[in-house]
């Protein structure tokens, strides 16, 4: 868990030097679920409680729309939207919420079918779900370069200052996109490279030439490809997409990058793109929710509400199923990320159902139904969960074996981003806004 922290750590000091404020502070949160991908905070004072009267510091109004949530890094906020068809990098001043820029980084529109299963014609091209659009994917930074990513491949690097660095569209150099419901993985940082996954819909049975799902690492400051591996794992149809991020960890001087998806939970070396081991049969569906990592364990849950699943880490080639340690088959999330802490491990599912689970050993400690539906993924601050609900409404619960809500906290925005920590405020991004929330 050391190392582990260690390479997180970097991102976080490079964020702190690419500031010029000379004043103590926290740490950053610079890319999806945190300074260490696993939606943990670090620091401390973070608010209980809240209202429109107290404790909101700023709102501020964003060009409509997104999903994707915000990145914090020195004084710098950044966040994506999609204005018609403009792709937009936005970034904020993180005292007083005043946006400092704006560039488009490319254009592009949506198609949305009813939702139901796709005819054959129609797998061969994404459709997205009426709950996202292009501007899913989160943002990385760190701290002298910030990467965005989006659902029509369109990929690119700025400067702080707004300077486009590079740019990539990954259909046109890899291929078209045939997620069922569109695209939406966001990049992951490692060592100066912006990783990025692509799992879909092989097309097997209903085309002649299959659709690739891969792994592609950048260089972050050049847009370099230095690796891409193919991930062809077989799956059928919906059950090869994931809308996965990849999670970090070294054990025994070995760096792997573990990734959810096509009905396989497997590990890579980051710095080559070799596949390590694999854990096929986790079969289920088109996954969400990504890996979850702590200490010597992963936790995935399978496809389209399947079981939860509490993996050992490491091995060489396929695992066995001996490997997997417990499992949960009811009640377990779909959209929203697991949440490990030292000795619990929390999930919450789209109907607002929350269970805490002893890591070790699978034992419920407690299982409560919170108020509302969730989408975003909760967040560990300050020895709290923050569980944002789809109408905003973030209920506080405090991190432990005994269930104890702290306050219910209405923002009164449809919010389905995940929310961010970072030196002692929350920042929470709505469909028409980003919300500062602190002391």
């Amino acid at each position: 868990m050391i190392s582990r922290t260690l390479v997180y750590g970097l991102v976080v000091i490079l964020c702190l030097l690419g500031t010029s404020s000379t004043t103590a502070r926290g740490e950053d949160w610079p890319q999806w679920r945190g300074p260490r991908g696993n939606s943990i905070s670090n620091d401390r004072g973070f608010l209980e409680k809240w209202n429109a009267q107290s404790g909101v510091l700023w709102r501020t109004e964003l060009p409509e729309w997104g999903d994707s949530s915000p990145v914090v890094c020195g004084e710098a906020i950044f966040v994506t939207s999609q204005k018609d068809d403009e792709l937009l990098l936005i970034k904020l001043d993180k005292k007083t919420g005043q946006i400092q820029w704006t560039q488009t980084v490319g254009r592009g529109t949506v198609n949305r079918i009813p939702l139901a299963a796709k005819s054959p014609q129609q797998r061969k091209s994404q459709n997205f779900h009426a709950s996202q659009n292009l501007a899913s994917p989160t943002p990385a930074t760190d701290g002298k370069t910030v990467a965005v990513h989006f659902g029509n491949g369109e990929t690119a690097a700025y400067d702080f200052a707004g300077h486009q660095l590079w740019h990539h569209n990954f259909q046109e150099d890899y291929g078209a996109y045939t997620v069922w419901w569109g695209h939406a993985n966001s990049p992951a940082l490692f060592k100066g490279m912006l990783i990025s996954a692509c799992m879909q819909d092989s097309l097997a049975g209903v085309s002649e030439t299959l659709s690739p799902s891969y792994l592609v690492a950048h260089d972050l400051t050049t847009g370099k490809e230095i690796w891409k591996t193919s991930r062809m794992t077989g799956a059928k149809a919906e059950e090869n997409d994931a809308y996965t991020t990849a999670a970090f960890v070294e054990r025994d001087g070995q760096w792997q990058m573990l990734v959810m998806g096509g009905n396989t939970l497997d590990a890579y070396d980051p710095l080559t793109g070799k596949q390590l081991w694999y854990l096929p049969g986790v079969t289920g569906g088109r996954t969400v929710g990504g890996p979850t990592i702590a200490e010597d364990m992963v936790y995935v849950v399978q496809g389209k509400k399947g079981p939860l699943l509490a993996v050992k880490l490491g091995g060489k080639g396929e695992k066995p199923r001996t490997d997997i340690v417990w499992r949960e088959e009811q009640g377990t999330p779909d959209s929203c990320c697991l949440l490990a802490s030292d000795k619990w491990l929390f999930a919450l599912n789209d109907d607002g159902i929350a269970k805490c689970f002893d890591r070790a050993n699978g034992q419920l400690q407690w299982k409560e139904r919170l108020k509302g539906d969730y989408k975003a993924s909760p967040i560990l601050a300050d020895a709290r969960l923050y569980c944002v609900n789809t109408k905003g409404i973030c209920t506080v619960l405090t991190a432990g074996p005994q269930f104890e809500k702290l306050s219910e906290n209405a923002m009164e925005e449809e919010m389905l981003a995940s929310p961010a920590a970072s030196d002692g405020r929350l920042y929470f991004r709505g469909r028409k806004s980003l919300i500062c929330v602190g002391k």
